[in-house]
């Protein structure tokens, strides 16, 4: 019976522990109430009365003796039972569930799913949506450790090993389900838990229903502040409050968590505690009744007795208490049978809202020599104090080994044992030891213990597909996963390992938090000596340590260390010797040795090696020394002078003269120069031991430095127009790059500082790409525009269209292009000048537009003429056809001719004997002039073209743009075509040629000339002394011209500046002043100061001997004539004073710099010394300019903004160009959307970086369902300032606001105070929210109204949940005013139909009954009425359909009493007409044609169809009655008519009535509207027919929609047991999607339809919409999924065959009938083969199928069904003379009698229809002889 009990105990009693058999059996069943006075349940048991009061005493002495021993011990775990309330402290916090630490050292766990109701509900919404909902927070950001909580057991499971786990729940609901909304009383202490954050505070779930609790932001805010984990409170948060307000009786409450007020909150009588809501974590005054040695026993709120067990003594006090002494003690625990309270005295409890003292972590598993005992208790353990003087408990089972070498003697008090910490009890304040040997011994205690690296012995405990188990030690687990069970891949573990093997790892690694431990079985790994690399940190280049593999792959092997250290081995360091196919070289899971190259730490990025060992020499060494010293000296970005060392097929080797040549490094061809041709033609002409100077260093990785001498490279990492790492890209940013690769889906491009992006096949030109290769070549210099960037995957994609990446001059653009083409042709001319060879020479002296006389050698057939010469030997020298004109030429003779161009790179050179080019008349040109030209001959880079005028050689540049690479045909220049030519340079260059542009000149247009300026050079004025001081007036010559600046030179060693402000004295605002002057010009200038060279990175400097200072100029006339009054002083510490010079409001010109994308706004110069900065949001008042302010403000043009002050550094002005914003009421300004709250509005960052709050009601004139749905953040909108108080800006983005004039329609009135609502009005607006009193409608920010339930919808509502669905938050609706009560602002509305107009808000398909709000004054009209109507209506009745009734006017009817006829109703609403017809309500007068009384299905369905017809008669008759008859008031008019008239009107109706529905009866009516197919689907509601013609009716309106949502519904109507009209359902919403939807909405609908259809023929439906929608790339990656995770189903392969087929792709489905044999079982492999070669005869290959038939039969020669099929298909497909060759073989198989009888059949059968009579004959006589012979058998 004992032991009975123990199992399965009964409702309401405590369970004891087995040690507890001291007390009296009997006392154990009936105990009750375990801790209250015994006398309650003995009294219970002899009678109601009280009888014998002394009797009463005596039990209670008996009793209560033995209970106090037994009870007043601590808790144990087989006490705890479902519904206990306990409170806990939280220990850990994993990802899924709370630790909770619990009294006595027990451990309980919360999951996710039971922290409250709407943190659930954002789980949910998580797992549908798939995305993290706003507003869920993980569990370790709501909760953190130490925290006391409130939890109620759940149940306590019994695991496979006999060990028991409490699952705890902190849910309100669950913890408080005692407390009712009548209990709450203000100063109780509850725990609720956050559900909503609201404006003004916290809506708090604190589990009563019908209770609203609501926390204010100030009662919260020192506990946020005190907490810091942010600004607010999370969903989900359990909070300790105390209610500070009760209203309503209990329906709403106020709370408080403010830590003053919750620390000093006490249990009081006042507060009406019972036992059955009594809550843990109430502090109470207490009185101490009795002390027991193993604790106290209290009594508290006057009544209720309690326990404290020694483990919860004030350690202060021990046990030093006496009766009647007063204390403060915590509730602990409720047993919710016995009632059973627990208390504790210790102090840390006795402030609600504290948290317990904390254990220094490092102290668990520390080992105590010595530590001595305080007490012991017998049946439960021994207290200890420890060496630091601190309170440790020992449960009984780790006093010793095990019962039988367990001593007591030797626990007295005073003893001394060594123990160790094993845990620590966060509830009982208390560590928990063990001076059990094995554990004080052991190496690992817990996951802490454990290092990676460290080598363990486990215990196999399973083998599962991921890997293998291992247990470690008592409690800590870890897993080897399947990968390294072994050095190699184990197919069976199983054979190697058996369950309860010892086995010895290395911790790979140890995750203590998560609990998580991987090991490795790999000896390699658990033998290595090498050092262990943890973390990258440790990877130093040189260290050789071991590593697995994790991927090999065509770009090298991936290999990874502990703790997920990984690093990646690039191809070129696999091996000595180049591997092609790592791949095949390497396998997943190999032990191999590296070595580390490189590591950056914080990118994770780490470059390994396996090349361990290079070969060791003189080179290897100075390599070696060149690395150490190359990774202190060179930076990205720096510029050097190198010598060639040696040429290589694909680069330069070079040496760096700065070091001496000691440091080595690369030039790859590609980088020589930004022009492809030029690269190649540049790496032809170096020789080694030449000199290259000024290259740039473009990174350090691998072995060598890579340099680059693509200059449009290095001005833009000069001009710090690059980004250094990924965090700097933003989008909408230029950068200069080189193509890295180009792939058939795009180009990528890197960028210096090895940042890189893609530019996809869409973005590459603003022409179609075909071909990738056609449009970039690999190294290929090119500007990229930032489109956008992913975060998480660290890519940037980029675009290279022409039209997005040039500045828009491209006149100016092609002509730096050309410009620089020239100077680069210039270098490698003089290259070639130096070099020996005489062919060299010959090459350069010979320049476009040179007259030579060479010798004819040939004359091509095309025309083409071949010529030699002394001064062309070596070199092919050709002049075309065209160019040969009409001279006459024959081989031998001597002629004239002018060159055009040279091709060095192919000795080339092309000249022209045309008349026009021999005959120049050459004249002085201006630059900028327009001339007709032709061309001439065409080169990569620049088509040469003739003057038509002069005769004159002029290049032009092809190419507009570094991006633009790729001409059509038709674009294309040809030779001979006329062209306009703008002149550039009218000076010669070096190349003979003058430079032009095509397309007529720009007015005022400048272009720097960077060729003639190193002309100039040479005609410069004598030197100027290098003391200048300022005041001097110098003379010098243009050297360049910068958008901002000019530089000047002043003798051949000084360089000068001129600012663009020090140009004129008037500025036209937004001219370039810079631009008036041109390079080469002479100017006198004033020195206003000098420039320290080193604080202004941009100045080029040209000259280095003169590196100290610039002297700063002006040509201003006033400053050159005047005296200079205001010197410049160009140091730092000076700008402070300058600044102070300006004042705010004042006006200024300054020049435009950039704009900064990354800080958001424009940089200026307003002098050489100072500069302004202007925010983005001053830049304009125009959204179009904020939109792209880049492109708006060009450089150095000159603006006018207005002060506004000094930044924060002070070194800048801060500038405005619209003036100084007042943002006063009224206004209208620009902002910029920084946040998007749903249901609520926008907030918007202003101009002086301010914020303003936009509501939903001030978006716009006329309000949207989804009012938030086109704003974004970062969206720029113009706003009109409501109101500016208090530092609180109201805005409004009405356009009847921003522009008055303009708009004067506005749909939705603004509602500014409650004056403005009127009774009876109609109102738009928001659904807030919905209450037990009703729904609360926003009208606007400030306005709320309310809707009774009653005024919602005219249907009866059980369950407000169906109000949620239908009115979410936010919904946009039409109400009508009832009332307005201007005293409390309350305001009344209706959203009924026939107050609004509106359809109801409920749908009348839900079916729901309806209100009977006016039963009462029917019933008051039916008294009135007589018999007589009665009986008509009965009479009527009949007529009609039974089982129908008619509808009343308002919609609402009550249900019929109990003795109702049920026909009552129908007749009062008649009477009810005839009293507001007497009563002449207007209402009834015009009313709608829809609202005419309708016919009430049985079903609860209204039919609305053609009630137009009903109303018609009585329109009529209106019309009829005379003149007179109108003019009269209505009242009289119905007065008028008698009885007769009414009882004729009314059978009128009946007739129409009658009429309408016999036609909606009509079985033959095809339905005409959505109400028809509504009413369709409701008699037949799992006809998936119907629904999917209701879906095509939609869609033939083109309402997509409507025809989802009808899906969707059909799907939640079609009975669950249909599953096929269900598929039918889901079939056509995934066509749907597929012709009307995107890829994404396509993708989630079938993957709902896997989820609750069979998936195989969701797939295969899903291939046919591909197939038949001709989406063939789709559906092939959809068949590769169904190979995959269908691979046992024939079918799939089947179909998969005849899709391929389809398309024509015999081979693959060959090879795919090989992979069905391998997937599929042998027992289906002859059918395979039979229907795929089926699917081939129908597909046309024949000659393969038939091959396939024949091998089968050969292999199955006994399979008839297969000889039948061949058979049937040979009769189709084949001819005669096979199908008799295939009969003949079956005829002579050895069947059975019964087959072969049944082919002989076949075989004449066909005979006799495509045969003649012989051949008839002779199968008969075949026939004969086969039973002849089977006979002769049967008779031997």
């Amino acid at each position: 019976m004992a032991s009975l009990e123990e199992n399965f105990p009964r409702g309401g009693i405590q369970k004891k522990p087995a040690e507890r058999k001291t007390s009296k059996p009997k006392l154990e069943q009936d105990n009750l109430f375990d801790v209250h006075h015994e006398e309650k349940s003995q009294k219970r048991k002899r009678s109601q009365k009280d009888q014998g009061k002394q009797k009463k005493f005596k039990a209670d002495k008996t009793a209560t003796a033995k209970d106090d021993v037994v009870n007043i011990g601590p808790l144990t775990i087989q006490a705890l039972c479902e519904d206990m309330l306990l409170l806990g402290c939280i220990k850990e916090i994993t990802d899924y569930e709370l630790v909770i630490s619990l009294p006595n050292g027990l451990l309980g766990f919360v999951p996710i799913t039971q922290i409250s109701d709407a943190y659930s509900k954002l789980l949910s919404q998580q797992v549908a949506q798939g995305e993290l909902p706003e507003g869920l927070n993980s569990l370790s950001d709501v909760y953190s450790p130490g925290t006391l909580v409130r939890c109620i057991v759940t149940s306590v499971e019994k695991s496979d090993d006999g060990r028991r786990s409490i699952k705890l729940s902190i849910d309100p609901k669950k913890v408080n389900k005692g407390l009712n909304a009548l209990a709450l009383a203000t100063g109780m202490l509850l725990s609720g838990s956050v559900s909503s954050v609201e404006d003004h505070g916290y809506l708090i779930d604190i589990g009563v229903s019908g209770t609203h609790a609501f926390l204010p932001h100030e009662k919260a805010k020192n506990y946020i502040k005190a907490l810091k984990r942010g600004p607010d409170l999370k969903i989900g948060q359990n909070l300790t409050c105390v209610i500070v307000e009760v209203k309503n009786e209990g329906r709403v409450v106020r709370l408080s968590i403010d830590r003053s007020e919750v620390a000093a909150s006490l249990a009081t009588e006042k507060q009406n505690w019972a036992l059955s809501n009594l809550l843990p974590g109430l502090v109470v005054k207490a009185r101490v009744q009795k002390m027991t040695p193993f604790g106290i026993k209290l009594t508290f709120l006057s009544y209720f007795t309690g326990i404290v067990d020694f483990m919860h003594m004030d350690p202060e006090k021990s046990m030093n208490y006496s009766p009647d002494q007063v204390v403060k003690a915590c509730i602990l625990s409720v047993h919710p049978g016995s009632k059973a309270v627990r208390l504790t005295l210790r102090p840390a409890f006795l402030h609600p809202g504290g948290s317990p003292n904390q254990l220094s972590s490092d102290r668990v598993g520390a080992v105590v020599e010595e530590s001595t005992v305080k007490a012991f208790y017998k049946q439960f353990g021994a207290l200890f104090e420890l060496d630091d003087g601190t309170l440790a408990f020992a449960r009984l089972k780790h006093l010793s080994k095990n019962r039988k070498s367990f001593k007591p003697g030797a626990f007295k008090a005073g003893c001394k044992h060594k123990c160790r910490i094993i845990d620590y009890s966060l509830m009982d304040e208390m560590c928990l030891v063990s001076l059990k040997h094995q554990i004080i011994e052991a190496r690992f205690l817990q996951y802490q213990d454990i290092h990676t690296g460290d080598v363990v012995e486990g215990k196999v405990l399973s083998l599962k597909p991921i890997g293998m188990q291992v247990k470690v030690a008592d409690g800590i687990r870890g897993l080897v996963p399947s990968l390294h069970l072994a050095d190699v891949i184990l197919k069976q573990p199983e054979k190697k390992y058996n369950i309860g093997d010892e086995v010895k790892c290395r911790v790979l690694e140890c995750n203590p938090a998560g609990k998580k431990l991987i090991l490795t079985l790999k000896k390699s790994l658990i033998q290595s000596k090498l050092p262990v690399l943890t973390n990258y940190e440790d990877a130093k280049p040189g260290l050789i340590t071991h590593g697995f593999v994790v991927c090999a792959r065509e770009f090298g092997c991936i290999v990874k260390f502990y703790n997920d250290v990984k690093g990646l081995v690039p191809k070129n360091e696999l091996s000595s010797e180049p591997i092609s196919c790592p791949d095949k070289v390497f396998y997943e899971g190999q032990v191999v040795k590296v070595m580390v190259l490189k590591c950056e730490p914080q990118q994770e990025r780490l470059l390994l090696s396996f090349r361990l060992s290079s070969k060791s020499g003189p080179e290897d060494k100075r390599e070696c020394t060149s690395k150490e010293k190359q990774e202190v000296k060179y930076q990205i970005g720096e510029i050097v002078d190198v010598k060639v060392l040696k040429k290589k097929d694909n680069g330069l080797e070079v040496s760096i003269l700065e070091d001496e040549g000691n440091v080595v490094a690369w030039i790859p061809t590609q980088h020589l120069s930004d022009f492809v041709a030029t690269s190649k033609l540049l790496w032809h002409c170096l020789q080694e031991g030449d000199v290259l100077p000024r290259v740039m260093c473009l990174s350090d990785k691998g072995e060598h430095i890579i340099l680059s001498r693509k200059s449009a490279v290095i001005s833009a990492v000069q001009e710090e127009q690059v980004v250094r790492s990924f965090s700097e890209i933003q989008p909408g940013m230029l950068l200069t790059g080189y193509v890295r690769n180009v792939m058939p889906f795009g180009v990528f491009v890197e960028f210096p500082f090895g940042v890189t992006g893609l530019a996809p096949k869409v973005s590459m030109s603003d022409k179609f790409v075909t071909d990738t290769k056609d449009h970039f070549v690999v190294g290929q210099t090119v500007i990229a525009k930032v489109m956008s960037i992913d975060e998480e995957k660290r890519r940037v994609l980029l675009s290279l269209k022409v039209s997005e990446c040039s500045s828009g001059d491209s006149a100016a653009e092609s002509f730096a292009l050309l410009n620089q083409y020239f100077k680069e042709l210039k270098e490698i001319r003089d290259l070639l000048k130096r070099g020996e060879p005489s062919m060299a020479q010959g090459l350069c002296e010979l320049v476009p537009g040179k007259e030579l006389q060479l010798v004819v050698q040939d004359v091509r057939e095309d025309g083409s003429a071949l010529f030699s010469g002394n001064c062309v030997t070596g070199l092919t020298v050709t002049a075309t056809r065209y160019h040969v004109g009409d001279k006459n030429i024959v081989p031998g003779k001597k002629m004239k001719v002018l060159v055009l161009h040279v091709d060095a790179s192919t000795s080339e050179v092309y000249v022209s004997l045309r008349e026009e080019l021999l005959k120049q008349r050459p004249k002085r040109l201006r630059e900028n002039s327009q001339h007709s030209a032709v061309v001439q001959h065409i080169a990569e880079q620049f088509a040469l073209v003739s003057l038509l005028e002069t005769g004159q050689l002029a290049a032009v540049p092809i190419p507009s743009h570094f991006n633009d690479t790729f001409r059509f045909d038709s674009e294309k220049l040809k030779v001979g075509q006329t062209i306009s030519a703008t002149l550039r340079a009218v000076k010669e260059n070096d190349h003979g040629v003058l430079l032009a542009v095509q397309g007529p000149a720009k007015k005022n247009f400048f272009v720097r000339v960077r060729n003639e300026s190193e002309t100039v050079l040479e005609e410069m004025l004598p030197a100027v002394k290098h003391s200048l001081s300022p005041g001097d007036i110098v003379t010098g010559t243009i050297k360049s011209v910068k958008p901002t600046h000019v530089t000047v030179a002043i003798d051949d060693k000084l360089t000068g500046s001129i600012h663009a402000s020090r140009i004129l004295d008037e500025v036209p605002i937004g001219s370039f002043p810079t631009f008036t002057l041109k390079a080469g010009q002479k100017v006198t200038a004033r020195v206003i100061g000098v420039r320290d060279v080193n604080t202004h990175r941009y100045l080029p400097i040209t000259h280095p001997h003169f590196t100290q200072s610039i002297p700063e100029l002006s040509i201003r006339p006033s400053e050159k004539e005047g005296e200079v009054t205001a010197m410049l002083n160009l140091k730092e510490d000076n700008a402070c004073k300058k600044l102070g010079l300006y004042s705010v409001g004042q006006t200024v010109t300054c020049f435009v710099k950039k704009y900064n994308i990354l800080k958001n706004w424009l940089e200026v110069e307003v002098a050489p010394d100072i500069r302004g900065r202007v925010p983005h949001l001053l830049l304009s008042m125009n959204t179009k300019v904020l939109k792209h302010p880049e492109k708006s403000f060009k450089i150095g043009q000159a603006i006018s903004a207005t002060v506004t002050g000094t930044d924060v550094t002070e070194t800048n002005l801060c500038l405005s160009l619209t003036g100084i914003q007042s943002l006063e009421q009224g206004t209208v300004t620009v902002g910029m959307v920084t946040k998007v709250t749903p249901h609520v509005g926008l907030t918007v960052a202003l101009p002086g970086g301010k914020t303003g709050k936009v509501s939903i009601f001030h978006l716009n004139d006329t309000y949207t369902e989804n009012p938030l749905g086109n704003f974004k953040v970062g969206k720029i909108v113009r706003c009109y300032i409501l109101s500016n108080e208090n530092g609180k800006i109201q805005l409004s983005l009405r356009q009847s606001r921003l522009n008055p004039k303009i708009y004067t329609k506005v749909e939705d009135v603004e509602i500014t105070c409650i004056k403005d609502v009127k009774k009876g009005q109609l109102v738009r607006g928001y659904v807030k929210s919905i209450t037990p009193s009703g729904v609360f409608f926003g009208l606007s920010t400030s306005l709320l109204g309310r809707i009774l339930f009653q005024n919602v919808s005219p249907y009866f509502v059980q369950k407000h949940s169906l109000y949620e669905k239908y009115l979410p938050e936010g919904k946009l609706l039409t109400a009508k005013v009832l009332g307005v009560n201007g005293k409390e602002k309350h305001i009344e509305l209706s959203l009924l139909p026939e107050d609004t107009g509106m359809p109801s808000v409920l749908p009348e398909s839900l079916g729901l009954p309806q209100y009977g709000a006016e039963e009462e004054k029917r019933e008051a009209h039916s008294k009135k009425k007589s018999e007589e109507p009665k009986s008509k209506t009965k009479r009527r009745r009949g007529n009609s359909e039974s089982g129908q009734e008619a509808k009343p006017k308002k919609r609402k009817i009550c249900p019929a009493d109990e003795n109702d006829s049920g026909i009552e109703v129908y007749y009062r609403e008649e009477d009810e007409d005839d009293q507001e017809e007497e009563a002449a309500k207007k209402k009834s007068e015009i009313r709608k044609p829809g609202e005419a009384p309708r016919l009430q299905v049985s079903m609860g369905f209204t039919w609305d169809e053609d009630m137009n017809a009903m109303d018609i008669p009585l329109v009529n008759q209106k019309e009829e009655s005379s003149e007179s008859e109108e003019e009269e008031d209505p009242q009289s008019k119905l007065k008028k008519k008698t009885k007769k008239e009414k009882e004729l009107e009314k059978q009128k109706k009946e007739k129409e009535l009658c009429k309408v529905e016999a036609a909606l009866m009509d079985p033959t009516r095809q339905p005409q509207s959505a109400d028809d197919f509504d009413r369709l689907v409701l008699s037949s509601p799992n006809s998936s027919i119907l629904w999917l013609q209701y879906m095509a009716f939609h869609l033939q309106a083109t309402e997509i929609e409507k025809a989802r949502a009808v899906a969707e519904r059909a799907l939640k109507t079609i009975s669950f047991r249909e599953e096929q009209e269900k598929l039918n359902v889901w079939v056509a919403l995934l066509n749907l999607e597929n012709m009307y939807g995107t890829e994404e909405t396509l993708m989630k609908v079938f993957e709902r339809a896997v989820q609750y259809n069979e998936p195989l023929k969701v797939f295969q439906h899903l291939c046919d919409i591909y197939a038949n929608s001709e989406k063939y790339k789709q559906a092939e990656e959809l068949y590769h999924t169904m190979l995959k995770r269908f691979r046992q189903e024939k079918s799939v392969w089947l179909k998969y065959a005849s899709f391929l087929l389809k398309q024509g792709q015999t081979e693959a489905t060959h090879r795919l009938l090989e992979r069905a044999l391998k997937a599929l079982p042998t027992k289906e492999h002859v059918d395979v083969i039979s229907r795929f070669a089926q699917l081939e005869f129908r597909f046309e290959d024949t000659e393969h199928a038939k091959a396939l038939f024949e091998s089968t039969l050969s292999s199955y020669p006994k399979r008839t069904d297969i000889w039948s099929i061949y058979m049937d298909i040979m009769i189709k497909h084949g001819s005669q003379k096979e199908v008799r060759d295939i009969f003949e073989r079956v005829i002579h198989l050895s069947l059975a009698p019964k087959k072969m009888k049944f082919f002989f059949k076949r075989y004449l059968d066909y005979e006799k229809k495509f045969g003649t009579a012989e051949s008839v004959l002779a199968v008969k006589r075949a026939a004969l002889e086969y039973v002849e012979t089977k006979s002769s058998l049967t008779d031997t």
